[in-house]
């Protein structure tokens, strides 16, 4: 048996495509479903949720603004990236999550598959959810769907991957950028993930990725002024409430699902049309 003491790893967060450690210089410590140490993860504060909202919507024109094929075809290359690191996501998914290695290959594999689901509909959603309006008049009216800016996630604390993918997905595939708290306890597979979008072509600051305490950090971002919509998926029950109510103050879109949402099941649009706006253009005939 060796006696000698493993380097234990530091995580740091994941902001504006670069990976800063926390402006708090605290960081906790992370264990197995058993209690076993795994790693440090950086313990995110107030300062870094803002500047983690100054890159995303510094990012969001530049995103917002590339087409939608584009888009499609930058998340796919997430996929690749994410096919090819399969066997790290499973090995942390099987830590974080105390499961068998079967039902870790079966949830990451559903996670890369929910994302390629997502990136193929990144051209289709102005088909599908624009439209053409009757009005009676020399003009023509055409209603198109639009994204509504910057979405703050509180991502689900049981699911560690699926659920990250299922909520992070369909907020940048139709064209928003985000601000995510990742799983509280089991943050790894999510840190992973924001090194996979390091090293792919998601642009910086489209996806900003904060480790720690969820019921610190969300309130910071159910107030702030230029965040323009809320994810509560992964909120604590005993704070959603007073989060509805911060984000009300600046009347943003908040999405209510429960943290029991079962993301093993096929999605439908309702989440590519929760961070979605409407605009109706009016054009006159012959012009």
């Amino acid at each position: 048996m060796s006696d000698r003491i493993t380097v234990a790893k530091t995580y740091k967060l994941y902001i504006g495509g670069k990976f800063p450690r926390s402006e708090s210089g605290r960081s906790y410590p992370v264990t197995d479903a058993k209690g076993t140490f795994l790693a440090n993860a950086a313990h995110g504060s107030r300062k870094d949720a803002r500047d983690a909202v100054s890159a995303a919507r510094k990012a969001f024109a530049g995103w917002s603004g590339t087409t939608a094929y584009n888009r499609g075809q930058v998340l796919y290359r997430v996929a690749e990236v994410l096919e090819g690191r399969r066997e790290q996501f499973i090995a942390e998914v099987a830590t974080s999550e105390g499961v068998a290695a079967k039902k870790a290959q079966s949830l990451v594999d559903t996670a890369i598959d929910r994302w390629v689901w997502y990136a193929g509909w990144t051209d289709k959603i102005a088909a599908v959810l624009g439209s053409s309006n009757p009005v009676a008049g020399p003009y023509f009216s055409f209603s198109t769907p639009e994204p509504t800016g910057v979405v703050a996630v509180l991502a689900p604390q049981q699911s560690s991957l699926l659920g990250l993918i299922s909520v992070i997905a369909p907020v940048i595939a139709s064209g928003n950028t985000c601000v995510v708290i990742t799983s509280q306890d089991r943050p790894l597979p999510a840190i992973t993930l924001s090194e996979v979008l390091a090293t792919s072509d998601v642009p910086g600051g489209v996806v900003n990725i904060i480790t720690g305490r969820t019921a610190e950090i969300a309130p910071w971002l159910a107030s702030h002024g230029d965040v323009n919509a809320l994810d509560l998926t992964g909120a604590p029950e005993s704070i959603r409430a007073d989060l509805e109510r911060a984000a009300a103050g600046t009347v943003k879109r908040v999405l209510r699902n429960k943290p029991s949402e079962d993301f093993a099941v096929t999605p439908d649009m309702s989440r590519l049309r929760a961070f979605l706006e409407t605009k109706t253009v009016w054009h006159p005939m012959g012009v």
